[in-house]
């Protein structure tokens, strides 16, 4: 008996859900926004549309942020951070500033921006740097810090 444990994708991390190997756009959409589908399948779409790695699929996922599901709109700004499509910028920039928004969310949505290495954003971060939770805060800290890291001699010294 061999041992079946989650593979590591393209991104280089163990997802939570594997992507769906065939489906369209609109199969996707429709299950992605599905408030009533099983998480497990609804996390696959996320992997789906991140795999995909068109601006249309950033897109789709920048707009299932109305979904209910804190853990899920905290997964969907962790892979518009893997993506590193600035098409997700206002997107991101929309949680953070959200003072109603999951912290959860508003860290991921932080860290994401700086994972992008879009540097427009860091007018955006410096804002949230007293953001009176710790976990934002630290986290636009942490972006704030890496687009920093990206403009220094360092960077050119760090193989990926």
């Amino acid at each position: 008996m061999t041992e079946r444990t989650p593979g590591v994708s393209q991104y280089g991390s163990v997802d939570p859900a594997p992507p769906q190997p065939d489906g369209t756009f609109l199969e996707w959409q429709t299950t992605l926004m599905d408030e009533d589908a099983p998480m497990f399948q609804r996390m696959r779409t996320v992997f789906s549309f991140r795999n995909h790695g068109t601006d249309e699929a950033c897109l789709a996922l920048c707009g299932a942020f109305v979904t209910s599901s804190a853990l899920l709109r905290h997964e969907l700004a962790y892979v518009l951070g893997q993506m590193q499509n600035p098409v997700a910028l206002p997107t991101l920039v929309e949680r953070l500033a959200d003072a109603e928004e999951h912290i959860m969310v508003r860290h991921e949505a932080a860290e994401a921006m700086g994972a992008i290495g879009d540097r427009s954003v860091k007018h955006v971060l410096e804002t949230h740097m007293n953001d009176p939770n710790p976990e934002v805060a630290e986290s636009c800290e942490v972006a704030l810090d890496l687009l920093n890291w990206c403009d220094s001699p360092q960077w050119e010294q760090t193989s990926w």
